[in-house]
């Protein structure tokens, strides 16, 4: 599968005629038997590169968790602007590994047989990444394989990217207890000391903005100025936190973001690319987006 950039000619957006779009779509599926899923090559490749330019130049790491079809995967990484995978297990990691170089996993594991492969093969601890936010997953990792009888564990430190606002409370995903600057650079610290582990990257997924529609009135007015003031505030503590790391550790990338904050997350100059999958099949949750 092949992805070209489209034109902007109204006969490269066909799904914009419904009466007939899904005819074509009908007959070019009548033999095949329920259940599956047909995807227009032509739709691909319109979302694929409408992100790519909503980016301006940032890297985008595809979310597998979000891409569920290894052609789609595949076709997506051949375009440039498209650059590793954000894996949903270790796992699946492990398995993408076999082809592709740069396969960060999303979150945490406890999978002990998969800890122990990733340890025992040297060509796949220099493709994965592990997520980590506590030191005792440094523990367990060590626990299933000790330092001196694995390949180094390549880490990433996830930093939680969730918003305290005064009226609403905590908004977004607090996917992490590393908050502060100083808390993301003590870890960082522990990792860069303990044998058999690489501190590589840092991650902030900002949930709040990147996963929650802020179409309309009323509600999205409020939801738009929520997100405008998380972004300010991860913005900066986000960079305080990246350059806090980067004091003892140097990092090969700092991952932010979704499909639907591509542009503020651009817009972090600590960020240096940004995770995004779902965007490529456009479900209508997108359709609640102003932008």
């Amino acid at each position: 599968m092949k992805l070209e950039r489209p034109s902007s000619r109204a006969d490269s957006t066909p799904w914009l005629d419904p009466a007939g779009w899904w005819p074509q779509l009908d007959a070019a599926t009548a033999e095949l038997d329920p259940p599956f899923a047909a995807i227009s090559v032509e739709a691909l490749a319109w979302n694929a590169y409408a992100m790519l330019d909503r980016a301006a130049g940032s890297p985008i790491r595809v979310a597998s968790k979000s891409v569920r079809v290894r052609a789609v995967l595949d076709a997506v990484l051949e375009l440039p602007g498209y650059r590793g995978i954000l894996a949903y297990s270790l796992a699946e990691a492990l398995w993408l590994a076999e082809t592709y170089d740069d396969v960060v996993v999303g979150y945490p594991t406890a999978d002990r047989a998969s800890i122990a492969r990733l340890a025992a093969d040297e060509r796949l601890a220099k493709r994965v990444t592990i997520m980590v936010d506590d030191i005792a997953q440094l523990d367990f990792v060590d626990a299933v394989v000790a330092p001196s009888g694995r390949a180094p564990i390549r880490v990433c430190l996830e930093l939680d990217a969730s918003f305290q606002s005064r009226v609403l409370g905590f908004v977004g995903v607090r996917r992490s207890p590393v908050r502060e600057p100083a808390q993301a650079r003590a870890l960082a610290a522990v990792v860069v000391a303990r044998p058999g582990f690489r501190l590589v990257g840092m991650m902030a997924y900002e949930a709040q903005i990147a996963g929650v529609t802020n179409r309309g009135t009323g509600r999205g007015t409020i939801i738009r100025s929520m997100q405008r003031a998380s972004a300010k505030e991860l913005a900066e503590r986000r960079g305080t936190a990246v350059a806090a790391v980067r004091e003892v550790a140097e990092l090969e990338f700092v991952n932010g973001g979704g499909t639907g904050s591509i542009e503020s997350t651009h817009a972090d100059a600590s960020v240096t690319e940004i995770a995004a999958g779902s965007g490529l099949f456009g479900p209508h949750l997108f359709d609640g987006y102003v932008h």
